[in-house]
């Protein structure tokens, strides 16, 4: 066996094992969203398989995607007995996905975020965008197979697309800052402090949401401490944790989502889910190309000074430069000769 066959069959096998992952995880997440659905059981007000999903593309490439329609099959396998209806499912979730992730390479996305139009295009094309796809065909399929009936159409429909949205918008930067992120092995002493306390106030907020007090929209002070202090690495983990909390309270029906109809409660949870992953993101997203170019001004006046400084001629030596200069102007113009 030659070299290049060599190569070439680790590179199939390395492929092989990242398609497994891909399925693994996207399977475990997707079982992990279904626990809280909340109109039939193949619809979740979050489904963070999705955003495994685009985050799988963005990171490996597409040519990971057949693990992504194997983690599909093997979630609504164990939902639905329709084969037909299985595979139009996983046709459609998988489109979505390779939708999402055309349209933000064509958008110049970058996988570091570090740009507001970063972020605007994982809200607008990676979210919204490509999500109409999954949520359009799955809850059709759902309709003709006579598992939902008309009057739930536009309801599945609504919360299928916002979960799928909303599991981009919280877990595919979770897991792009995971993919940058480095232990700070020089941090100060007191960002190790106020990182501690961003993580105690985190789970405290989390934890009201889910109380019978409505305190749900106390985690935007949160956010915005977040994004500012820590940018996307604080950020991203933080709306994940709020908007997973907020799920539970609706699922509950506890704390905001109390006393509400159904209809009612996936509207107020999804506009919260939404507000909170934008502010997280755009903030997050504002802030670091603000430092980046902060960052490269102070660089280039140092660039700029260093400069000046070898180009100036020394200051003790001006006064003799200038004398030099004016006697040989008088030689030259026949003035008084330099004494002897």
């Amino acid at each position: 066996m030659t070299v290049a066959r060599r190569d070439q069959f680790r590179r199939g096998g390395t492929t092989v094992l990242q398609m497994g992952a891909v399925a693994a995880l996207y399977f475990a997440s997707g079982k992990l969203g279904l626990l809280q659905n909340l109109v039939v059981d193949e619809v979740t007000p979050l489904w963070p398989a999705s955003g495994i999903a685009l985050a799988s593309l963005l990171l490996l490439g597409p040519r990971i995607w057949p693990g992504i329609a194997l983690g599909v099959f093997l979630i609504y396998i164990t939902l639905t007995t329709s084969i037909p209806a299985i595979l139009v499912i996983m046709a459609g979730d998988t489109l979505a996905a390779l939708c999402s992730y055309a349209l933000l390479r064509r958008a110049g996305f970058r996988t570091q975020m570090n740009r507001l139009r970063d972020a605007l295009a994982l809200v607008f094309l990676g979210a919204f965008t490509g999500m109409l796809i999954s949520a359009t065909v799955g809850t059709s399929t759902l309709h003709l197979a006579h598992e939902l009936p008309a009057a739930g159409f536009w309801p599945t429909w609504w919360v299928w697309w916002t979960g799928d949205a909303m599991g981009i918008l919280v877990v595919t930067p979770v897991l792009l800052a995971l993919r940058s992120a480095r232990w700070p092995k020089d941090a100060a002493p007191h960002r190790w402090a106020e990182g501690s306390l961003l993580v105690a106030a985190t789970i405290g907020i989390c934890l009201l949401e889910t109380s019978p007090t409505p305190f749900l929209f106390q985690a935007f002070p949160l956010l915005t401490w977040a994004a500012f202090r820590f940018q996307r690495a604080g950020a991203a983990p933080c709306a994940l944790a709020v908007s997973t909390f907020a799920v539970l309270a609706a699922a509950r029906r506890s704390g905001p989502f109390a006393d509400h109809t159904l209809l009612t409660n996936m509207i107020a949870l999804q506009a919260f889910n939404g507000t909170a992953a934008l502010t997280a993101l755009l903030l997050a997203a504002a802030v670091t190309e603000r430092n980046q170019t902060q960052e490269k001004i102070e660089q280039a006046s140092r660039r700029l000074a260093e400069m000046v400084a070898r180009i100036a001629p020394d200051a003790s030596g001006l006064p003799m430069l200038g004398k030099d200069r004016q006697r040989d102007q008088e030689e030259d113009n026949g003035g008084p000769a330099r004494p002897s």
